[in-house]
């Protein structure tokens, strides 16, 4: 794809089974399809997916850090149930990380990196996006847009944080994803704030994004608010 500059298409990586058999069970516990407080077998979810139970308890072990399983003794697992303090926790440790992140890196974006951005932008606001990929843009919009400042560490709590809060915010989106209205609404959103990165003023950017992360959880709080505990 020479010449597609850093917006075009992404070269696949291929993936471990591990990396498989991850994403698909998270794939299901975002989905709803494995549900919060949920029992299920190792050996079972292991069949359903043909493979040996090895790569999912390893699987497993890795979700576990995400917030999103609890691992037993033996061979089973149980889906991690919903909590609201839970969700006030991912939150904020994010609000610690992300607005301080976003201060740095809008002195250091480059042209190139707003037009990434930007790309982002516009497939936010296709009424034909399906779930997945509403998701996986969400994901990286925001990982291009912190990564100029970001260690290695720093992004690796950020994901497995953005990993935990994800089902949440999947859950009180949920019914926002039907209107149609919503990809104008969240490429609006993005739009603000990228619009506030792009002046250069670290204290702008942080509050931008501190707005954005606590319009967030609010909405996740009350998608929750009728099942969690």
């Amino acid at each position: 794809m020479a010449g597609a500059g850093g917006a075009g298409v992404r070269r696949l990586q291929p993936l471990s089974v591990v990396e498989q058999v991850t994403k698909e069970i998270r794939r299901s516990i975002l989905a709803g399809d494995l549900r919060p407080g949920q029992d299920f077998s190792l050996r079972e979810i292991a069949g359903r997916l043909g493979v040996s139970i090895i790569p999912v308890r390893e699987a497993l072990r890795h979700l576990e850090g995400q917030g999103l399983v609890i691992t037993a003794r033996g061979k089973s697992a149980t889906v991690a149930p919903l909590s609201r303090e839970d969700l006030r926790a991912i939150y904020r440790l994010r609000r610690q990380i992300e607005p301080e992140l976003a201060g740095r890196a809008c002195l250091l974006l480059t042209d190139r990196d707003h037009a990434r951005l930007t790309a982002h932008l516009e497939i936010f606001a296709d009424p034909g996006l399906g779930l997945e990929e509403i998701y996986e843009t969400h994901h990286e919009f925001h990982l291009d847009l912190l990564r100029p400042a970001a260690t290695d560490w720093d992004l690796r709590v950020l994901r497995m944080l953005w990993h935990s809060a994800e089902r949440y915010v999947r859950l009180a989106f949920g019914n926002r994803d039907s209107d149609p209205d919503e990809p104008r609404r969240r490429e609006a959103a993005h739009t603000q704030l990228l619009a506030a990165v792009a002046e250069r003023d670290p204290g702008r950017a942080a509050q931008a994004v501190l707005h954005h992360l606590d319009v967030n959880e609010q909405i996740a709080q009350q998608g929750i608010a009728a099942i969690a505990d």
